[in-house]
C-alpha cells in the first residue's frame, strides 16, 4: 500500500516520499571571465600540513564555474521589483561584468550597452529554489536516473549530491525558462542524515563542477519523521521517532570525537594524522559551523525536538524544509533565526502532512520569521513565482498584511539567506551578482512568463530568440524547443 502511495506521490513531492524526480541543461559556449567569489569557501575536509601529500590536504571537487561574457545591459521603462524594499515603476537597471551597477528611476548606459525596452514588463532578481532534486532525480524518471537517496544506512553523511548530479537532465532548461537562476540540489529524505547538498548556478554545462556556485557552503540534508522510520523500520531501525532522535545523537557524538582529534592534530601536525572518515568529516564540518543544516521536518513538535538537538551539539539549523506545521511554532522558529522552506498549499499526502494550511508562509512572516517558497518538484520549480503568489494571496485573504516585496523575498532574498549567499544574490542592488529576470507582466500573475533570464549577467534564456534557449542532448530533435511554449 505504501509503495503504491509513493508512486502517486512521485508526481507530488520527491522529499515528501523519500524520493524525487528532477532537471538539466545543454553544453555552454563559454567565453570565460573570472567568476565572482562570494562567501569564503568552507573547509570541506580536515586540512593536513603543507608538507603532507594526502587526500585531506588537497582541494576537493572545486567549482570550475566561469562567468560567460556578455555586453553591458540596461533595462529601461520597466517595473523594477528589487526585493530590497523598493518597487520602482518606469525604472531602470544597469549591469555589467556580471554585477549590478545601478538601479533607479534613470540610469545612464555605457557605450556598447544592450538597451532592453522594458515597457509593460517587470524585472525581478533571479529566482532561487533552495529545495530541488534536479539532476539527482533526472528525467525521464526511470530507475537509472534515481540517484537521490542512498538508502543503505540511516546515516549517510558521506555522500554528496553533486556526485549523482546529471547536468544533461532535460528538466533544467525548463526551470531556467521559469526564471530560476540558483538551486540547492539535495539528497532525498530516506535517511536521518542524507548527505551534502550542491549549490548550483542554473546554466548549461557539461559537468556539475561547471555549475557549482563558487564559494558556496555545502548544506547537510537531515530528515525527521515518517520517511526514515518507514524506510528503516524493517531494516534494523530506526522504527520510531525516538529511534530517529537516538540516531542523530549517536552520529553527532561520534563526530564530536572525530572533530577533536583532527582539530588537535591540525594545531601542530605532530605524529600521523587521524584516519579520515567521510561520514564524520561532514558532521564535523557542521559542528565547526562550516556547513548549513537543511532539515526536512513536517511536525511542529519535531521541529522543537530538532532545535533541542542542535542546542545539545552546538550547531545551527538553517532552514526547516516542508515545515507544514511551522505556523504552530512560528515564534519559536523566528526566535532561533531558523528559516522555513514551505509549499504554498501542498498537504495531506501522508499523516505528518495532515495539518497543512495555505496561510503557513504568511503566518511565519507575521511572526517575524523568514519564510521561503520551495518546489521539491520538477514541475513546481517552473512556476515558483506563481507558488509565491498563491501563498501571498492566502495570507492577504486571511487578513495578514503581506506586501509584494515580502512575497518576492520568499523566492529570492530568503532562499539566498538559507544558502548563505544573501550578500551576493537575491536582491537587485548595486554590487550584487546580476541574476535578473525580465517578466512579460506582473510576476504574481498566472499569465506572466519569463521573457529573459540573465545569470551572472549572461543572457542564458530569451523567449524570443532560439539561440538563447538552452537544450540538452536528450532533447535534440524535439519540437517545440523547451520553454518556447511557456
Amino acid at each position: 500500500m505504501r509503495q503504491s502511495l509513493c508512486l502517486l506521490l512521485a508526481l507530488t513531492s520527491a522529499c515528501a516520499s523519500a524520493g524525487a524526480r528532477t532537471t538539466a541543461p545543454p553544453a555552454p559556449a563559454q567565453a570565460p571571465a573570472p567568476a565572482p567569489a562570494p562567501a569564503p569557501a568552507p573547509t570541506t575536509a580536515p586540512a593536513a600540513g603543507p608538507a603532507e601529500s594526502t587526500s585531506a590536504s588537497r582541494a576537493q571537487y572545486l567549482s570550475t564555474y566561469q562567468r560567460h561574457a556578455n555586453p553591458p545591459v540596461v533595462i529601461r521603462n520597466a517595473t523594477i521589483m528589487t526585493a530590497a524594499g523598493r518597487e520602482i515603476p518606469n525604472g531602470s537597471i544597469l549591469f555589467q561584468d556580471g554585477r549590478i551597477v545601478a538601479v533607479g528611476d534613470k540610469v545612464d548606459a555605457p557605450a556598447g550597452a544592450v538597451v532592453v525596452d522594458g515597457t509593460g514588463k517587470f524585472v525581478t532578481p533571479g529566482l532561487i529554489d533552495d529545495h530541488s532534486h534536479l539532476g539527482v532525480y533526472a528525467a525521464p524518471g526511470t530507475d537509472a536516473e534515481s540517484d537521490g537517496n542512498e538508502a543503505t544506512n540511516p546515516v549517510t553523511a558521506e555522500v554528496w549530491a553533486e556526485h549523482s548530479f546529471w547536468p544533461q537532465d532535460p528538466q533544467i532548461p525548463l526551470a531556467i525558462a521559469g526564471g530560476i537562476t540558483t538551486i540547492q540540489a539535495l539528497p532525498g529524505s530516506a535517511n536521518l542524515i542524507g548527505g551534502r547538498s550542491a549549490i548550483l548556478k542554473l546554466v548549461p554545462a557539461r559537468t556539475v563542477q561547471e555549475m557549482k556556485f563558487p564559494g558556496a557552503r555545502y548544506g547537510l540534508k537531515m530528515a525527521c519523521g515518517e520517511n526514515p522510520k518507514r524506510v528503516y523500520g524493517r531494516k534494523g531501525g530506526p522504527s520510531t521517532r525516538m529511534g530517529n532522535m537516538a540516531g542523530y545523537r549517536a552520529a553527532f557524538i561520534q563526530a564530536e570525537g572525530y572533530r577533536r582529534k583532527w582539530d588537535a592534530w591540525n594545531k601542530d601536525h605532530k605524529g600521523d594524522p587521524p584516519e579520515r572518515n567521510l561520514r564524520l568529516e561532514s558532521l564535523a564540518e557542521v559542528l565547526r559551523g562550516n556547513m548549513l543544516v537543511q532539515n526536512h521536518c513536517y511536525r511542529a513538535d519535531e521541529m522543537a525536538q530538532m532545535l533541542d538537538l542542535a542546542h545539545e551539539f552546538g550547531f545551527k539549523i538553517r532552514s526547516f524544509h516542508h515545515a507544514v506545521e511551522s505556523y504552530k511554532v512560528a515564534d519559536l522558529l523566528a526566535k532561533n533565526d531558523v528559516a522555513v522552506s514551505v509549499w504554498a498549499d501542498w498537504w495531506g499526502f501522508k499523516e505528518e502532512a495532515m495539518d497543512g494550511i495555505q496561510q503557513n508562509a504568511a503566518l511565519n512572516q507575521q511572526a517575524g520569521g523568514r519564510p521561503i517558497i520551495h518546489s521539491d518538484d520538477p514541475g513546481g520549480i517552473q512556476r515558483l513565482n506563481q507558488e509565491a503568489a498563491k501563498a501571498m494571496d492566502a495570507g492577504v485573504r486571511s487578513g495578514i498584511p503581506i506586501t509584494r516585496d515580502q512575497a518576492l523575498r520568499w523566492v529570492t532574498a530568503n532562499p539566498a539567506w538559507a544558502l548563505g549567499l544573501d550578500s551576493i544574490v537575491g536582491t537587485l542592488e548595486p554590487g550584487k551578482m546580476a541574476d535578473v529576470v525580465v517578466w512579460s507582466g506582473d510576476p504574481f500573475s498566472v499569465y506572466a512568463k519569463a521573457v529573459q533570464v540573465y545569470n551572472d549577467g549572461w543572457l542564458v534564456y530569451d523567449r524570443n530568440d532560439p539561440a538563447h534557449r538552452p537544450r540538452t542532448d536528450f532533447e535534440l530533435g524535439q519540437e517545440p524547443a523547451p520553454g518556447s511554449d511557456r
